[in-house]
């Protein structure tokens, strides 16, 4: 353990990540309704259902498997987990719920009282072990139903049926839950919009017209849903959550500073000004005008989102953007489904994600200076391949050093003066990959036995993480 002389808050808030469609499974169990994750099939197959138009959503088990069906079946084995968690010293988990669990085609006029009562189970497994969930309400796993007969997000009528859901569940955990967040990584639609808005683009069709009438719907929706948890819980605290990638310039050319500023502020700063400083940024008339989006704004939209702005930011870090105006003869730097050039100061993970724990620092610093609201790292973690050793045992120090290293560059944030509430590493445990849906992408302190071809035991393993992990949450990031 390296002791690097800093201390976070008191009040910390250190644990892990997850999403139900990622971990849960049962996805045909108590009532559930299929959604958006239950049909996208496993393997690198999935980044072209992400990407490319004319993507069928249907179940074909002849042809694909579907890790999501059963994922690492938290949905029987939750307090065997949460055992694991409360072992490492979580203070918080983060997770999500699974709308379709609550309203199956998300439609109904009453929720599904077998969804809601599983989650009733898994929070109060979580306050028995003294762990405060952090509960995103979407999370890559829309209703089917409401993408294949409302075109997702593009429809506004999905708005009421998202509020009757948002305040559904606020209303349910009300004595359980006072950290939320409304859509997660709300902003990686500008890249793939079938998980988050449930819609992919076809041939012919304005994307940025589709994507951004997505957002405004979502938007409203956000709002709404701020407005239930201010009324209901009003001493919760409810924030959005952004997939945030710093964007370098390849040099100091002009036109490529222009250039990455322009990327920065449509994909890292759009979504935030809005729910954060509660308004359309001025930089997005220019950019709606010249991609041809003419939105249709409601009245009382804009009065709506400007008071209900979220109470901090939430945000996914995993690498950073390096981009030039020209990249003839580049070569290409993608992970995470983002693509700019490759930055030569950087090495990458085993898919292809450049790594950068400065840009954490760097991208900390420019959030807090742009928006002064608490910051919270929801996400943070390295896909890599983990080996099983013939004494069973997994040293994974490739993480451990990932892990510090951002971890530094998290406490030298603060000391910048970044507000950090927490910090919430990806996958805690070995969970389905969400842009390729493979198991061997692993992330997790805690080993599954599954793979990608869907066999293995389930059974649970600590990695040499887990106890590096567990003295970092003791010593509240002071021994790394």
């Amino acid at each position: 353990m390296i002791n690097i002389g800093k201390k976070f808050p008191n009040d910390f808030l250190w644990g892990g990540a997850t999403a139900a469609n990622q971990i849960e499974g049962g996805f045909d169990e108590g009532n559930k309704g299929l959604n958006i994750a239950d049909v996208l099939p496993g393997g690198k197959e999935r980044l072209k259902f992400l990407k490319e138009p004319g993507f069928k959503f249907e179940i074909n088990k002849s042809k694909y498997n579907y890790p999501n069906h059963q994922a690492i079946d938290f949905y029987h084995r939750y307090k065997e987990d949460i055992k694991l968690f409360a072992e490492m010293g979580f203070k918080v988990f983060r997770m999500s719920i699974a709308w379709s669990r609550i309203f199956p085609n998300g439609t109904e006029l009453e929720p599904n009282e077998e969804g809601l009562a599983f989650y009733d189970r898994v929070f109060d497994e979580l306050h028995k072990h003294g762990i405060e969930p952090v509960v995103t309400i979407s999370h890559y796993e829309m209703p089917l139903n409401l993408v294949e007969n409302y075109g997702g997000w593009k429809s506004r009528k999905v708005v009421p049926l998202f509020e009757r859901y948002a305040s559904t569940v606020i209303s349910r955990y009300k004595k359980k839950v006072k950290y939320w967040m409304t859509f997660n990584e709300i902003n990686s639609a500008l890249h793939f919009p079938i998980m988050s808005m449930g819609f992919s683009v076809q041939e012919g069709e304005n994307k940025y017209q589709s994507v951004f009438q997505a957002f405004h719907h979502q938007f409203v929706a956000s709002s709404l849903a701020v407005k239930a948890c201010r009324e209901i819980i009003p001493e919760a605290k409810i924030g959005c959550m952004l997939l945030h990638a710093p964007v370098y310039s390849y040099d100091s050319n002009p036109e490529n500073v222009l250039y990455a500023l322009q990327e920065e502020r449509i994909f890292n700063y759009f979504c935030g000004d809005v729910q954060v400083r509660g308004e359309y940024p001025a930089y997005a008339r220019r950019f709606l005008k010249e991609h041809f989006v003419d939105l249709n704004i409601e009245d009382g939209d804009s009065e709506l989102i400007k008071e209900y702005t979220v109470d901090y930011i939430g945000l996914s870090y995993y690498m950073s953007q390096t981009q030039k105006k020209d990249k003839e003869g580049h070569d290409v730097a993608s992970g995470n489904l983002l693509e700019g050039v490759k930055n030569p100061f950087l090495e990458a993970s085993d898919w292809g994600w450049e790594i950068d724990p400065i840009g954490l620092r760097i991208g900390l610093n420019r959030l807090y200076d742009r928006y002064q609201v608490p910051l919270f790292v929801v996400e943070n973690g390295l896909g890599a391949y983990d080996k099983v050793d013939d004494d069973g045992s997994i040293n994974d120090d490739y993480r451990i050093e990932y892990l510090r290293s951002h971890i530094e560059a998290m406490a030298e944030a603060y000391d910048d003066g970044v507000d950090l509430m927490g910090y919430t590493s990806w996958g805690c445990i070995d969970l389905v990959s969400a842009s390729t849906g493979e198991m061997s992408k692993r992330y997790g302190f805690i080993y599954v036995d599954k793979h990608d071809d869907g066999s293995g035991t389930l059974d649970r393993k600590k990695k040499k993480s887990f106890y590096w992990f567990q003295k970092v949450i003791k010593s509240n990031g002071e021994k790394l």
